[in-house]
């Protein structure tokens, strides 16, 4: 899809719906007029070095931007403007989460799927793919495999099913992950990306303890969604836009949003990704907890040729250091899609969670089958093991965190966000990390991590801000040292 100019004649823009942040409605809340008049705005604008310069200022000040200001920045071009951008997302990411890495894995329970969407491998019509559902038996193997690793974080995946995944055999799925214990091994949060559903669905997914609800748009672009989504439930625009609203209104206050780019061009997207995440802000207060920034990439009868809005790394890195600015206290998420390479480029702009040791297939942590492959959804660039991505970030000078402790302490939603913009999380992530990162050391580092890794608690545990927190601290990782386990602040 080309890039689009904007024409406010009656008939190409709606003049029944105008934007409105607060409307229940999609297409109100994502305005197609607004986002291509948006663009045209930046477009318009991306050499006016006064108008730019004074939204980094605003920036700088940790108030966050709108998808006006942010759009024009994108569309900056200007070298020296560029780089006060990408240094400005460097000093935000080391001031709100300095030089925290939350470690996660995906854990795919069953890829049979009834939509037709024409850019994932799970579509009704591949007849390629192998298909495989979880038993709960199966699942139990999964987990231990992934808490033999060392992770404490999941994302439960599964396919749009009515029959073969409902939304029980989800929530069983749920308690049978948070009731297994393998040596020091648990699971400690569970988020679930999973189809648009019901209030009370959502609901009985905050019951089951659940930590962020995921859900990706994939294309805001209402037009271009639909032709990407020919059938099944998810062709349904407007449910699946709103399911945001839906899922608070269920209870769920931490909510992990996302687009697939490539899929259109990624101008629109971006605006549309932020427009929904001011939405959120405006009507319930608190906005998504997680940004993911997923591109498209090849996967069994998937080819990327085939999607010609395809970004380069450049562009990448310049998406996550704006989104960075423009929502500053949002978690942003990269996974195991990217290479090693693109990884490091991007942790110090923004990145605050990625995957590692990942697999996309059903069944593919326990059981190494080649059929087992051959249900995943997507190839994997990163395929280093967990360890070798935490001795990675290590070298790197981050800390590898296995924390959850915010979500199991209840500071969700806009408790958290309260503490951020306060400045008062750091008195709780940065020791909570030391800690999480300790239990790893002791219970599944090779050595040459385990050494890297006692030698940067010594040295960021002086970073503590509190005194009295820091030597709290300081006593439980000797108590982790001697075989105790899951202390939080």
């Amino acid at each position: 899809m080309k890039e689009e100019t904007i024409n406010l004649h009656p008939n190409n823009v709606d003049a029944t719906h105008l934007y409105d942040a607060h409307s229940p409605h999609a297409v109100e809340f994502i305005h197609h007029g607004e986002i291509l008049d948006t663009l045209n705005d930046a477009r318009a604008h991306k050499d006016d070095r006064t108008r730019i310069n004074a939204i980094i200022e605003k920036a700088a000040a940790c108030n966050g931007l709108s998808h006006r200001e942010a759009a024009l920045l994108l569309e900056c071009d200007q070298p020296d403007l560029l780089e006060r951008i990408f240094k400005l997302a460097k000093d935000l990411k080391q001031r709100l989460y300095g030089n925290r890495i939350v470690m996660f894995a995906p854990l795919y329970l069953s890829n049979y799927c009834v939509n037709g969407c024409t850019y994932c491998p799970y579509h009704a019509k591949n007849k390629t793919i192998a298909r495989k559902k979880l038993s709960q038996e199966e699942i139990r193997r999964e987990v231990i495999a992934l808490q033999d690793m060392g992770h404490k974080r999941l994302a439960l995946e599964a396919g749009e099913h009515p029959t073969l995944n409902p939304l029980e055999y989800v929530l069983e799925s749920i308690h049978t992950i948070y009731g297994i214990h393998q040596k020091n091994g648990a699971i400690r949060r569970v988020n679930v990306n999973i189809a648009a559903t019901t209030v009370d669905d959502y609901h009985r997914l905050k019951e089951a303890g659940i930590g962020t609800y995921i859900l990706f748009q994939e294309t805001y672009h209402k037009a271009n969604y639909e032709q990407l989504h020919p059938t099944g439930p998810k062709s349904n625009y407007a449910w699946h836009t709103e399911a945001m609203d839906r899922a608070m209104q269920g209870g769920i206050d931490d909510v992990g949003m996302g687009v697939l780019f490539g899929l259109n061009t990624y101008r629109y997207d971006f605006v549309g990704l932020l427009m929904h995440a001011e939405h959120l802000e405006a009507t319930f207060g608190v906005g998504p907890h997680t940004i993911s920034v997923p591109r498209i990439c090849p996967a069994d009868d998937i080819d990327t040729n085939d999607f010609p809005n395809s970004i380069s790394d450049d562009t990448f890195a310049r998406i996550v250091a704006v989104i960075r600015l423009a929502v500053p206290y949002t978690g942003m998420i990269i996974s195991t899609r990217e290479s090693e390479a693109v990884r490091q480029r991007v942790l110090e702009l923004g990145i605050s969670q990625i995957s590692g040791g990942s697999r996309t297939s059903v069944g593919g942590y326990a059981d190494g089958d080649p059929e087992t492959e051959n249900s995943a959804q997507f190839d994997v660039s990163d395929r280093r093991t967990l360890d070798e991505v935490v001795e990675w970030l290590l070298d790197l000078g981050h800390i590898p965190s296995f924390c959850t402790a915010c979500y199991r302490e209840g500071r969700t939603g806009d408790r958290f966000m309260s503490l951020v913009k306060r400045g008062q999380i750091a008195n709780c992530c940065q020791p909570n990390a030391l800690m999480t990162l300790k239990e790893y050391l002791m219970d599944y580092a090779s050595p040459a991590t385990f050494e890297k890794g006692l030698r940067l608690i010594r040295e960021e545990i002086e970073r503590v801000p509190n005194p009295k927190i820091k030597a709290i601290a300081l006593r439980n990782l000797q108590e982790i040292e001697a075989g105790k386990r899951d202390f939080r602040f």
